[in-house]
């Protein structure tokens, strides 16, 4: 008989139509409210995404999960409350929760406390608390959406019981080590992460949106080509690169996806056509690591009246033929399309933040350069070294997209693509911080709207008190500010065409982000984890910018 191991996770939600993801034991037909599909091999593995169309706008629906006709979902001694779809309404006020960076390890000490306490801590996990906080609430005042922007799974920094399973499986004296390897061992990371009781019930209720980012595969992920290079002669980096693109593309990707993209979607047709799909994903994962570009994970949502636009920085750069860029030319268009019409609001997330703080912007646009031979050949060895040793990749790394993007932003905000719309704010997440800052342009620019970036990271893996004393140093010390921009400048680097001033100063704790929209009102919060590692979430900023 087959089984439920892992899900229902509840991924797409419109007015009127929602799919849902499962993982079985397996073949079977899984049906949800009367809607059915069959599962589909991918190796030894058994997924379904389940289309439940015919809902009313805002309506809340209860639901099971039966397997071949016996019921799976929910569990005869379940505690916690019944699943539930609950479709987003025509109109009035939504709300989004989103962050990035979530470690898996158990969710009691000493896991739970701070690194400083513990070297196994990582503090309160956020979505644990927010489980907790839904289960004791009515549905109707639920988020509408949970979007995750980032480092779900970190395949570089695995769990006791993920490296366990990996110990059983292989030599961990040998390249990888305690890392993951291959599709099985990344089906392990995932099955660990989402099947946590307490979050197994959250995704079951509240709809996920989601992107990798670098340690879904590894840390510095196409940081640069020669990066690239130097992992394509490793003997393990092709299989890892296979089986991270292979797994997120079901586990993550399928789910973010509507029922029209997927109705249209060639590949996805094939897999579930196939007696086994393994082939055609290994084929299709080795195209997607070589290619570059395209924007093959990249989606837009209409939420009300407003557009979100998610954004592939990381797996789809170009870094071939002394090229650098965060998207090619194919995606810009897409993404200019996406946005050409009147929104209330344009939210464009990101896994990484586009505005650093400037100290950090100039470090990195000056490492940039210098790698590309700004300070002469004898220089870029050492600045490729220093690039890799800090994690300088982020937008302000890549200085032709980042210009492309500010400029995008300004012509969203002016009017140029449609009305101007009440805000545009850039969702980020990565740096393990979260803050809020007001972004202004020059007068000509001719922008209406309020411009803001939000950055809400990490879910569950607080930085150490050293690296958060590196980058309190970068946001504060004006000193360090105008030396980092006189040596970007000696490099041939442009001041920005944007300013950006931070609302207050970041929180390091473990925390989650909301969206409040409602009309032409958007309200930002964050919530941080309490010191004394109670599962509790308090408000650390709130500010209602439209």
């Amino acid at each position: 008989m087959p089984e439920l191991v892992l899900g229902p996770m509840l991924r797409y939600v419109s007015t009127h139509e929602a799919t849902v993801w499962v993982q079985t034991s397996a073949a079977c037909e899984v049906e949800i409210l009367g809607h059915r599909a069959r599962t589909f091999c991918a190796g030894s593995h058994h997924f379904a995404l389940v289309v439940v169309s015919g809902l009313e706008p805002g309506s809340s629906t209860e639901y099971e999960v039966r397997l071949d006709g016996e019921r799976h979902w929910p569990k005869a001694e379940s505690e916690f409350p019944p699943s539930r779809i609950r479709t987003l309404p025509a109109d009035g006020p939504m709300t989004i929760a989103w962050g990035s960076c979530r470690v898996t390890a158990p969710h009691e000490p000493p896991y739970t406390l701070d690194a400083d306490e513990d070297e196994r801590g990582i503090g309160v996990d956020a979505l644990y608390v927010l489980s907790q906080r839904l289960q004791a609430r009515d549905p109707s005042h639920w988020p509408q959406m949970l979007l995750m922007l980032g480092d779900q799974i970190y395949a570089d920094e695995v769990s006791p019981r993920t490296k366990e399973y990996i110990s059983a499986r292989r030599d961990l004296d040998q390249a990888p080590g305690p890392e993951v390897l291959d599709v099985d061992e990344y089906t392990m990371l995932y099955l660990e992460a989402w099947s946590e009781p307490t979050l197994r019930w959250l995704h079951s209720v509240l709809p996920t949106v989601m992107l990798f980012d670098d340690h879904d595969v590894h840390d510095d992920w196409n940081t640069s080509e020669s990066w690239i290079a130097d992992m394509r002669q490793t003997s393990w980096w092709g299989e890892r690169i296979i089986a991270g693109l292979w797994t997120y593309w079901i586990y993550q990707h399928l789910g973010n996806l509507s029922p029209v993209e997927l109705e249209a979607d060639e590949l996805y047709r094939q897999v579930r056509e196939a007696e086994d799909a393994g082939p055609l994903l290994r084929q299709f994962a080795t195209a997607a690591e070589r290619e570059g570009g395209g924007g093959l994970w990249s989606f837009s949502r209409q939420i009300g009246g407003s557009r979100l636009l998610v954004l592939d920085g990381r797996e789809g750069r170009v870094l071939s033929d002394g090229q650098r860029e965060m998207m090619d030319d194919d995606q810009w268009a897409w993404v200019t399309e996406q946005l050409t019409g009147d929104y209330d609001h344009v939210l464009l997330a990101n896994t990484l933040p586009v505005l650093l703080a400037p100290t950090l912007h100039y470090v990195e646009a000056w490492n940039e350069a210098v790698c590309q031979g700004a300070w002469g050949r004898w220089a870029i060895g050492w600045s490729e070294k220093l690039r890799r040793a800090l994690d300088l990749e982020h937008w302000a790394s890549f200085q032709p997209s980042f210009h492309r993007f500010i400029s995008l932003v300004a012509d969203v905000g002016s009017g140029r693509l449609g009305a101007a719309p009440a805000s545009v704010v850039m969702l980020g997440g990565d740096v393990h911080q979260a803050y809020l800052e007001h972004v202004g342009f020059r007068s000509d620019r001719g922008v209406r709207s309020a411009v803001y970036q939000a950055v809400c990271s990490p879910f569950r893996n607080q930085l150490e008190r050293k690296q958060r004393n590196f980058v309190g140093i970068a946001r504060r010390s004006r000193v360090v500010g105008l030396l980092a921009r006189a040596v970007a400048r000696s490099a041939g680097v442009d001041d920005p065409d944007v300013r950006w001033r931070v609302e207050q100063q970041p929180t390091w704790r473990n925390q989650l982000g909301w969206l409040e929209i409602d009309g032409r009102r958007l309200a930002i919060t964050i919530e941080t984890t309490p010191a004394d590692h109670r599962p509790a979430l308090e408000v650390s900023l709130h500010k209602q910018i439209s």
